[in-house]
């Protein structure tokens, strides 16, 4: 549905996913997220959260006031692994297949990169 960059200080990179995934809940037409007024939890139902470290699950899960049992309900990369050079691509296959199992609507995945920088996308499932 939309996606979004954001950044910060390199020494900050664990938290820009924080910052990533409002941006791009904010770029979905017609859902009226409002930046900076509008809480993530409140428009998705799931999220997965790429942890490079396991402080990067833990402190995005609170600045962005989720709620626990909603982010990588699967497991994270800690517990799944962490494939270099495809890391993307297994938080959004989760993601899809969290939605599908629980016949959800829409999430949001989230990574961070070294350089203070993170990436995040809005994931819809739509029935056929």
């Amino acid at each position: 549905a939309a996606g979004a960059d954001s950044e910060q200080e390199p020494v900050r990179f664990t938290t820009t996913p924080s910052l990533a995934i409002p941006k791009a809940l904010s770029r979905v037409e017609n859902l009226g997220f409002e930046l900076g007024v509008s809480k993530v939890g409140d428009f998705v139902d799931y999220v997965e959260l790429n942890e490079a470290f396991s402080v990067v699950g833990v402190v995005n899960t609170n600045l962005l006031e989720l709620d626990p049992s909603k982010v990588n309900v699967h497991g994270g990369a800690v517990a799944l692994g962490h494939p270099l050079g495809c890391s993307g691509v297994r938080i959004i296959v989760s993601l899809c297949n969290t939605l599908q199992l629980n016949q959800a609507t829409l999430g949001a995945v989230g990574i961070c990169n070294g350089g203070g920088g993170a990436s995040a996308a809005v994931i819809e499932r739509i029935s056929l």
